[in-house]
């Protein structure tokens, strides 16, 4: 898809700024909220990177209301832009107290979940379980509100499953309690990650209400953010998986869908610094021990995707190692490799 092309397709997404509530964005890719992934060195760098905004991980509002230290670090957005925390619950009071105590604590945004389709949440019914009773759903949302002077946002699916796609009415129904802006993931809750995701039913979401819709799902590259805001008519796009071990990402999509083109990858030396930082940010805000257990994932990503020919065994090595030391120099050993020169 060309320049033209692209910004025919995307109208007025390609190059405008947008509102969510009282935030002035100056861009139109999010990085997503990702439990156990979306940690605050994650999403400190995809802010410098260029994200339009960034979430925090999914908080148990009752546990980040009740002081739990683990949940409350999961919702610091020192260095994030504007500060998003996303909360999940099914008691409308807690929900409040969640809100109010995230608002206290510098966040700029509060997101309610309704769209995490795992069981341990589901069970409990909330996340995706929620689409199976609006009722609920609505007093959740009146009463984070109500309990709030920032905007508050939604994240949902489609519906609970292919007989129930009632995410157009939940999106009617919370625009009309004040939502200021709406995320869908393409799928149901019953299809969790499988296949692919269906960006031409958020059209429905986006045709059934006022307020900004972002589409959510299956945004591996350029191209797919462009088709993904032509086939939803979405304001904005959100970018979670394909961020993992890549957290410049979303800025480059930022930048693509701001200018129609693409720009520069960052040289391999930029990528090893912020691999680095990353590294440091788990380490400084969890522990040696816990940090090193978390940044497991990130490791492993960063090393798949730096594209090395003995990148297999670096991953391997990295989600082994224990010492810090031994796993910066084993970074560094990774993006200083000459085959990544000779790629990059």
């Amino acid at each position: 898809m060309g320049m033209p092309d692209l910004a025919k397709n995307l109208g007025n997404a390609a190059g405008a700024a947008l509102r969510i509530g009282g935030l002035q964005l100056d861009g139109r890719a999010f990085l997503a909220p990702m439990a156990g992934v979306t940690d605050l060195g994650m999403r400190r760098l995809a802010h410098r990177f260029g994200a339009s905004l960034t979430v925090s991980e999914m908080v148990a509002a009752g546990d980040y209301a009740r002081g739990d230290a683990a949940t409350r670090l999961k919702a610091e957005g020192a260095g994030t832009g504007f500060h998003v925390v996303q909360i999940a619950g099914r008691d409308p009071y807690v929900m409040a107290e969640a809100a109010r105590l995230a608002q206290d604590s510098g966040a700029a945004m509060i997101d309610i979940n309704m769209g995490c389709p795992a069981k341990k949440v589901t069970s409990g019914y909330a996340g995706s379980h929620l689409m199976r009773d609006l009722g609920l759903a609505v007093s959740l949302i009146r009463a984070t509100i109500a309990a709030v002077r920032i905007s508050v946002t939604l994240k949902m699916r489609l519906g609970w499953d292919g007989q129930s796609l009632n995410a157009p009415e939940l999106g009617r129904l919370a625009e009309a309690e004040g939502i200021a802006m709406l995320t869908v993931h393409g799928r149901t809750r019953c299809q969790f990650y499988s296949a692919k995701a269906d960006w031409t039913a958020i059209a429905k979401v986006k045709q059934a209400v006022s307020i900004p819709v972002v589409a959510n799902g299956d945004c591996a590259s350029l191209a797919d953010a462009a088709a993904i805001l032509a086939q939803s008519g979405a304001d904005a796009v959100m970018i979670g998986r394909s961020a993992i071990g890549r957290p410049w990402f979303v800025g480059d999509v930022a930048y693509y869908l701001a200018h129609c083109k693409a720009r520069a990858e960052p040289p391999p030396a930029e990528r090893k610094s912020a691999a680095l930082e990353h590294y440091e940010t788990l380490l400084e805000v969890f522990g040696t021990g816990q940090g090193s257990r978390h940044a497991r994932k990130h490791l492993a990503a960063y090393a798949e995707r730096a594209g090395v020919l003995d990148g297999a065994a670096l991953r391997q090595r990295l989600v082994r190692l224990e010492c810090p030391s031994a796993v910066r120099s084993t970074l560094c050993q990774l993006f200083d490799s000459p085959s990544l020169m000779e790629a990059a």
